[in-house]
């Protein structure tokens, strides 16, 4: 497909915006790697952004105080090093004295102590707080009962030592550092900017790349940190356009105008065979969440009938991206993942809780609403489900799709009836799946809350004692997925790519964590 039949595509989508053409002037004479965002990304205040797309553009302007090896282990980063006091609970962490801001500041452990305390601060209202709930009186906190922050287990022992108190020991805390959420933060600047701080023009950072311009709805353009710790990125640019229709992404890597692509579903057969193409496996859970408040999803039954009647081995067939049907939540590939837990396909249990719950036919339950993010996978299996659900119960179900912006803030303000959601590691243990629905998650959007599980969740982050951790996640995946059925597992995703060969050092991982630092293109110059 040439240039000018990419280019009427692309305007006949709504991109609006000569860019292909102008691509090769626009980037200069550069090592660019060039990749799609699939919407606008929300925020880049990285106390705020809960999403992939913020997140992806977050992790190559900032590091922690740990990052992945590539067993996705934690290893030093602006730490160099860490102590873990004999009980577990007390780490203290020594930080590079060789790492800087991009005006020139040294990171230091305050910037750390801020970071963690305005993350935990009601008034910021980050829905990752619950992520530091295993420090000492981060959860008071965060609630409003302890208002004073110099009681929260997070300390500057002085200017390179940072020192953190948990509650009890949790297992994983090492690969919690290495989040996004918990990166150093200036508090000297979002104070002077406010809402602005993030902006090109006022962002300071200290990971390989700096933010050059956002471009809103359209591109973000890094450039490398010439004073970097790590050492300079062989990089000159990475630029991330806003493209959200992934056939028309397809369509510019076609065309030499994208590095890397996900493939659409309806496009994976065709390219399975071609040389770009990598498939690779990926932690992370695709399911659709119900609101407990709203009938009739009020009642347990309703939703157990609704996960029952419901035939995952077709997902598979119609996604062709190598998906897993799930009807359990800690996901293939992770500690404690359990495929026998679940509400699997049983239609006439399905039909006969239904009619338990005062429903004798589909046509009797009130107007039922699907809601979804725009994007072509999400449509696909919504019209299926939604076919499976007439086919099955005789329930008619109205599809409602947003854009991703819009649909956060729905979802937060008034989630709908039944959602659709996903779920990747932004550690690798079953903690950060289970932790999600408990009742003190600022991600849980289904209104749910139950005190045995919340228990379970909390004894299995401290059990050193893999059989018996593995005993806990399984009680506790059978009141979430069977007993109270809050949510409906669907699948675990598979990555599906297409990446240039001119691309060197992109690691493929099960996180999907795309760090760009060690990337260089060979024999090509955008």
């Amino acid at each position: 497909m040439n240039r000018f039949l990419a280019l009427l595509i692309a305007l006949s989508l709504g991109l609006g915006f000569l860019w292909v053409a102008n691509q090769k002037e626009e980037s200069g004479n550069f090592s660019a790697f060039r990749m799609n965002l699939s919407s606008e990304p929300p925020t880049l205040d990285w106390s705020l952004a809960t999403d992939n797309v913020s997140i992806r553009v977050i992790e190559n302007l900032m590091e922690g105080l740990t990052e992945y090896d590539a067993e996705l282990r934690p290893i030093p980063a602006i730490a160099k090093r860490w102590d873990v006091s004999e009980d577990g609970r007390v780490y203290t962490f020594y930080l590079r004295p060789d790492v800087y801001w991009s005006d020139g500041l040294q990171v230091t452990a305050q910037h750390f102590e801020y970071a963690w305390k305005r993350l935990l601060n009601p008034k910021t209202a980050s829905e990752y707080a619950y992520f530091l709930y295993d420090i000492q009186n981060a959860a008071e906190y965060n609630a409003g009962t302890i208002k004073d922050a110099a009681l929260v287990g997070v300390k500057t022992l002085d200017h390179l030592s940072f020192q953190v108190t948990l509650k009890k020991q949790a297992v994983y805390f090492p690969a919690i550092t290495t989040f996004t959420a918990t990166f150093p933060q200036r508090q000297d600047l979002i104070e002077k900017y406010g809402d602005r701080w993030t902006d090109p023009a006022y962002l300071v950072v200290c990971g390989p790349f700096l933010l050059k311009e956002w471009h809103h709805e359209y591109r973000l353009t890094l450039v490398a940190n010439e004073d970097y710790y790590g050492g300079r990125p062989s990089l000159d640019r990475v630029i991330f356009y806003v493209v959200s229709e992934e056939t028309t992404a397809l369509t510019l890597y076609e065309t030499g105008d994208l590095d890397r692509v996900t493939l659409p579903p309806i496009a994976i057969p065709k390219y399975k065979s071609h040389p770009d193409y990598v498939q690779a496996p990926f932690l992370r859970g695709y399911y659709y969440g119900f609101n407990v408040e709203k009938a009739p999803f009020d009642d347990v039954r309703v939703r157990q009938a609704f996960s029952m009647a419901i035939n995952r081995e077709e997902i598979p067939r119609i996604l062709k991206g190598g998906e897993l049907p799930a009807t359990s939540w800690i996901p293939a590939g992770m500690f404690a993942h359990n495929p026998t837990i679940g509400l699997s396909f049983n239609l006439k249990k399905a039909q006969r809780l239904l009619t338990e719950a005062g429903y004798d036919s589909g046509s009797d339950l009130p107007p039922i609403t699907l809601a979804f993010n725009t994007d072509p996978t999400n449509r696909l299996l919504a019209q299926n489900i939604q076919a499976q659900w007439k086919r099955n119960l005789g329930v008619s179900v109205l599809l409602d799709n947003m854009e991703w912006k819009v649909y956060l803030g729905q979802l937060k303000q008034d989630a709908p009836q039944v959602f659709r959601l996903g779920w990747g590691a932004d550690y690798p243990d079953p903690d950060n799946f289970m932790n999600l629905f408990t009742s003190t998650s600022g991600n849980n959007n289904t209104r749910w809350g139950n005190p045995d599980y919340d228990r379970l969740i909390s004894e299995g982050a401290s059990e050193l004692d893999a059989s018996k951790r593995l005993h806990l996640y399984d009680k506790a995946q059978r009141i979430l997925t069977e007993s109270d059925a809050p949510i409906m597992p669907l699948f675990f995703a598979a990555q599906n790519l297409l990446i240039r060969p001119s691309i060197e050092g992109l690691t493929i991982n099960a996180m999907d964590l795309l760090s760009l630092k060690k990337v260089r293109l060979k024999g090509e110059i955008h």
